[in-house]
């Protein structure tokens, strides 16, 4: 155990710019981290363990406790009590778990006196992710873990992810507002994939275009031509809406980012009922303060550029 008292590990939550959903199907998707997530404090204790608040109880205690019993594992066993802290909204879709999962990976690899390698990283993280969501597809966690815009592929029959980190040469400036509440990401996960199991023929070709958007947005991002990201964007919501995983507050908010000068709105995440939007600007700022006057929860993030996270 390293001399000082106490460990700080930080862990971003995420954002998926183009390719939510067909990521599942092993299609890319671009995602980055946010300014926001979670905080996870190590000081030495008797054993390894999880200070859990008494206010989570029954399944949700169980769960945490389970999924930080396999990091622990996974990473020594070192003896350090690690409690959380989050200023990220949870059940939203911006990777609440994911970010839990590395912050607690960050601490518990340093508390057992070993490099935090990036993919060390993954792999302790990624034993907690399994555990909250049994067949993670790997992007929250990877992103995270990296704090950098990334296109991934998931591991399909054995193939290892591709990962590609994405270079900005300008700020990538979103505004994240959220919608309502969501209902559970297996739920919106598992109707999509029934619906294409019975149609194939009118979701397979779908799902392959959001694709290819997500690699031709990645190109866009590099060359610095956000017009085009933005109408990327846009288009990748249509699809959404199009496979049936947006909703109507959703697509309301999509509408009005876009009103309040974005170059592009999306979901982001599973979708559903409620969740998060983004909203691509130059100067988020102003959409920020009317929305703000308007009682909708929101905050601004660069996920990549100059001085990004």
């Amino acid at each position: 155990m390293p001399n000082a008292p106490t460990l700080t590990s930080f862990g971003p939550g995420k954002v998926i710019l183009l390719g939510e959903h067909a990521v599942v199907y092993g299609e890319p998707a671009l995602a980055g981290p946010l300014s926001l997530g979670v905080i996870a404090q190590g000081s030495p204790a008797s054993r390894c363990k999880l200070e859990i608040p008494p206010s989570v109880r029954g399944r949700g205690r169980k769960l945490l406790t389970d999924a930080f019993a396999r990091a622990a594992s996974a990473s020594g066993l070192p003896k350090i009590g690690v409690a959380v802290s989050s200023n990220l909204p949870i059940s939203m879709g911006l990777g609440s778990s994911a970010a839990l999962s590395v912050a607690c990976a960050r601490t518990l690899l340093r508390a057992a006196g070993k490099p935090e390698k990036p993919e060390d990283v993954i792999r302790v993280a990624g034993e907690m992710e399994r555990e909250f969501h049994a067949q993670p597809s790997g992007l929250d966690h990877t992103c995270s873990a990296l704090r950098k815009l990334i296109l991934f592929r998931r591991s399909l029959q054995g193939i290892a992810p591709s990962v590609s980190r994405i270079q900005s040469p300008r700020p990538l400036r979103l505004l994240v507002a959220l919608s309502g509440k969501r209902g559970p990401t297996w739920k919106t996960v598992t109707e999509l994939k029934e619906r294409v199991a019975r149609w194939p023929a009118h979701y397979l070709g779908l799902i392959r275009e959001i694709g290819r958007i997500a690699r031709e947005g990645a190109r866009e991002i590099e060359r610095g031509d956000l017009d085009a990201l933005g109408d990327a964007m846009n288009v990748n919501h249509g699809i959404l809406t199009a496979l049936g995983v947006s909703s109507p507050p959703i697509d309301e908010l999509v509408h009005r980012l876009r009103g309040l000068g974005a170059l592009g709105a999306k979901l982001t995440g599973a979708g559903g009922e409620g969740g998060a939007v983004i909203g691509l600007f130059l100067e988020p700022e102003p959409a920020l303060v009317k929305l703000n006057q308007a009682g909708i929860h929101c905050f601004v993030s660069q996920v990549a550029g100059p001085q990004a996270l």
